[in-house]
């Protein structure tokens, strides 16, 4: 069974729970691609690190779900996700996407391998609290779209307030029919109400 990223789930509100994540390790890299073949372009890179394309020729736990985040230049993380975030091209669909995976939760940034390729990069994530819509189907930009746009209008029901891009979470393998797919917008929040992060 693929390892989850762990998380603390604080709340759940009609539409979204609120989740603490502990701080995780992501390896990560960049490519040039559309929102919807980021993840794609990126796996064979990330699936070569974590299968002993590294410095200790050591073989990881594939951990779930893959990341992805879009809007603004910024670096994600995975343990069973894979972590993409974007800066988009003047058309607005090419762009540099940093796809991550997380590694497994008893893994550190001193103990991860080194990775083999230039391309993968091994970093640390800080902690979080973060509002997660989860959906099913489809993991396309137009559905992560719409989801956000959902979670948008619920956090601000909610009065928390949205911190950083989103992040997109895909659970499942390509071959899982689509209509079983486990997605989630991931939007870290602070509480306005107690004047910090949660």
């Amino acid at each position: 069974m693929t390892e989850q990223q762990p998380y603390e789930v604080v709340q759940r509100f009609p539409a979204f729970e609120l989740r603490r994540y502990p701080s995780y390790v992501v390896a990560e890299v960049e490519v040039q691609s559309s929102f919807d073949r980021a993840g794609n372009a990126a796996f064979r890179t990330l699936f070569g690190y974590i299968n002993g394309g590294n410095a200790a020729q050591q073989s990881l736990a594939m951990t779930a779900p893959v990341l992805q985040e879009s809007g603004q230049p910024q670096k994600i993380a995975m343990t069973a996700p894979v972590l993409q975030s974007a800066d988009t091209g003047p058309d607005g669909t090419n762009g540099a996407f940093v796809v991550a995976f997380v590694l497994p939760a008893d893994m550190t940034e001193d103990t991860a391998p080194v990775p083999s390729s230039p391309d993968v990069t091994v970093k640390a994530v800080p902690g979080s609290t973060a509002a997660v819509l989860r959906f099913s189907g489809r993991s396309t930009e137009e559905a992560f779209a719409q989801r956000t746009r959902e979670l948008e209008e619920a956090i601000r029901d909610a009065s928390l307030t949205p911190l950083g891009p989103p992040r997109y979470a895909r659970f499942d393998p390509p071959y899982k029919p689509w209509f079983l797919r486990r997605n989630e917008v991931v939007q870290d929040v602070s509480n306005p109400m107690a004047g910090d992060t949660l």
